[in-house]
């Protein structure tokens, strides 16, 4: 649970603050499906705005333990890919946080894949519009999640490395909460904390840097200790053989 840690904090700070980052970057809500009054319609309604992004996070959910899913397949096939693996969690988590500091796109090439997908999505989200019901947020926030987006795959690559289903959704989830300020909030006051946080936004990127470090030193703490173990076992055997 303490390895999971750093993953579960980079997740939930990449959220937090990269997320306000892409709310100003695309006008908002009402950008995602070019019907403003529509999405707009959740402004006064906490309880369907909460349902809307519930279905959003829950969506996030699905998606890294698909992956993770994947990323335990790899390992069960190549035992050996498991060391590689958590070094690359921290890897990553390093590109993240370098990501929402200073606001690189390394994954653009793979949101282009991702809007062809979008492209197959958007009937069905669009059909939901005007949301009227609790049922319609729902359906229309687990549509959301599969929005082609640079950030979500980020995330989604630190999901996969933790090579276990339930361990990766939890990382979405933990994404995905730390997007709900930014999302909930609507109009003027999204466009205050979209400013405010964004102003933030280099020092939690360089906060993610130091968890992916943190990453990045358990497996190579717990390398080192095994490799001195192995060589004191080795000169443990020797040293009867030396007296007889």
């Amino acid at each position: 649970m303490i390895e999971s840690l750093p993953l579960l904090g980079a997740a939930f700070i990449t959220g937090l603050l990269g997320s306000a980052h892409c709310f100003g970057m695309c006008g908002g809500l009402s950008g995602l499906f070019a019907v403003n009054a529509s999405v707009a319609s959740l402004r006064p309604q906490f309880s369907m705005a909460f349902t809307y992004n519930l279905g959003r996070v829950l969506s996030y959910a699905f998606l890294g333990a698909v992956v993770a899913l994947v990323g335990q397949a790899f390992v069960d096939f190549i035992p050996r890919l498991a060391a590689p693996v958590r070094l690359a969690s921290g890897l990553i988590i390093v590109i993240v946080g370098l990501q929402v500091a200073f606001g690189w796109r390394f994954l653009a090439p793979v949101e282009k894949t991702g809007a062809k997908i979008w492209n197959f999505i958007a009937p069905a989200a669009k059909s939901l519009l005007p949301v009227t019901s609790h049922p319609k947020a729902l359906g229309l926030g687990l549509l959301w999640g599969w929005l082609p987006c640079g950030l979500v795959y980020s995330v989604l690559l630190i999901a996969a490395t933790t090579a276990h289903p339930v361990d990766g959704g939890i990382v979405m989830i933990a994404f995905g909460l730390g997007t709900m300020p930014a999302m909930i909030a609507t109009g003027i006051s999204a466009s205050r904390l979209s400013q405010f946080m964004s102003r933030k936004r280099v020092g939690a990127g360089l906060l993610i840097v130091l968890l992916g470090l943190l990453t990045l030193a358990m497996p190579l703490m717990k390398l080192s200790g095994s490799q001195g173990n192995a060589e004191h076992g080795q000169h443990g055997q020797l040293m009867p053989e030396h007296e007889s």
